[in-house]
């Protein structure tokens, strides 16, 4: 329990903690602080308090204007914060609770904190690791025959995207423009997108990167995993269809992505990992047929040995979308989703990224690519919708405008409750 006064529906209670870059107007100069209750601690103001083995030494990260350089320290940094962040805050520790000029200083109001990016993006890689929605986008494309391409089960697919337009949440998006080809009759035109989507997504930071030539090994990767985020990744669909072919999404993506400004760390959410998602060939049975009697009726192929790993890393954390558009009173879920669901985990994405060489970088951002589940869950891309919109949202006064006016929040699962939040 904390002596900082937190709702019982608060999402920011002393086991989240999660850290951001907030300024004021009153203090323009951006800092780095941490979410507790409705209130932002700013870690400059007390960073002399950091007595710890590491910290000690290196707390002049605080007084950075991003995340960077305290992500770069590692793991035992990072655990050593919490720590001590989680003894300031507790209501038997006097340090920070009984020094009134020290806590007017060093806590500023949600209210009034402005939020910035947590860090400073270096790269930025988008992967794409939902089967079921690559399963639906590859029926959109190819067919139900081809809908899977043969490489998705052996590993993550991904692609280098944008880190320059990535952009906090409550910044503006504006439509983009580009070519499109509405008629394949006729040549292409240039204008303003008319298929604006969303993608509901999460995405880590990494933390230590590591050398050119070096490959990170599975076993390892958690010491690179920062903490997540939440993603909206705006997505222009007819300037997309259009330019894809052969490599891949560029105008149709790169106008635009929105993260969440709080960065919940994998410490905080290690109480809600779950197993990984099975990932083995059962016999000599080809993958993607079925054997009676399973528990897990898709035989997969199991993975090459640098991606396997036995370590629960996938995590329980509920997710929806709303849209609110203008006339409506309140906004309007529209679909919903678990990040459990995701084929391939970030170890494995991170493994994956480095085992050619590349070197990762303290504030590079990976993504996990749309959070799509069972056919129970709605799909969350709106694509899958566009031949009837208002059917497949269940909300009959929705319409194609709601695809320029998007907002988006996350939601914990039952067992996370109270616990977590991004936004």
């Amino acid at each position: 329990m904390s002596f900082i006064a937190v709702d019982k529906d608060s999402d920011f209670p002393i086991q989240n903690l999660p850290y951001g870059v907030f300024s004021t107007k009153e203090q323009p100069r951006p800092r780095i602080g941490v979410a507790i209750g409705d209130q932002v601690l700013d870690l400059s103001a007390i960073k002399h308090l950091f007595d710890g083995p590491i910290l000690s030494k290196q707390h002049h990260v605080f007084d950075q204007p991003t995340l960077n350089r305290f992500m770069a320290l590692g793991w035992e940094a990072w655990t050593e914060a919490r720590a001590l962040l989680q003894k300031l805050l507790s209501h038997k520790e006097p340090t920070l609770r009984d020094n009134v000029e020290l806590r007017k200083r060093a806590f500023v109001p949600q209210a009034s904190a402005i939020m910035h990016l947590p860090a400073e993006i270096g790269d930025y890689t988008d992967f794409y690791s939902s089967r079921q929605h690559a399963t639906n986008v590859g029926v959109m494309f190819r067919g139900k025959e081809n809908a899977l391409m043969p490489n998705w089960l052996h590993l993550p697919v991904g692609y280098h995207g944008r880190a320059s337009s990535v952009v906090v949440s409550g910044t503006p998006i504006r439509r983009p423009l580009g070519q499109m080809r509405p008629d394949d009759a006729k040549p292409p035109v240039f204008g303003a997108c008319k298929l604006l989507d969303i993608e509901l997504e999460m995405a880590f930071f990494v933390g230590p990167g590591n050398k050119p030539g070096e490959a990170v090994p599975i076993s390892e990767a958690h010491k690179h995993i920062f903490g997540m985020v939440l993603m909206n990744d705006w997505s222009a669909r007819d300037i997309q269809k259009w330019e894809y072919v052969p490599l891949g999404p560029f105008l149709g993506k790169s106008f635009g992505t929105t993260i969440s400004p709080w960065v919940v760390t994998m410490e905080a959410l290690m109480p809600f990992a779950l197993p990984n998602p099975i990932q083995i060939l059962y016999g000599a049975v080809e993958p993607g047929s079925t054997k009676k009697g399973s528990h897990n009726m898709c035989i997969d192929p199991r993975p090459l040995p640098y991606l396997c790993d036995d370590q629960p890393y996938t995590f329980d954390i509920n997710l929806f979308v709303a849209i609110k558009g203008d006339g409506m009173s309140k906004p309007a879920n529209i679909c919903h989703s678990n990040f459990k669901h995701m084929y391939w985990t970030m170890k494995q994405q991170l493994a994956h990224h480095t085992v050619n060489g590349c070197n990762l970088r303290p504030g590079d951002l990976l993504a996990s690519g749309t959070i799509s589940g069972p056919a129970t869950v709605r799909e969350t891309v709106i694509a899958l919708a566009l031949v009837n919109v208002p059917e497949k949202c269940s909300q009959p006064d929705l319409s194609d405008r709601f695809l320029w006016r998007t907002s988006q929040r996350g939601e914990r699962g039952r067992r996370a409750l109270n616990v977590l939040s991004f936004v």
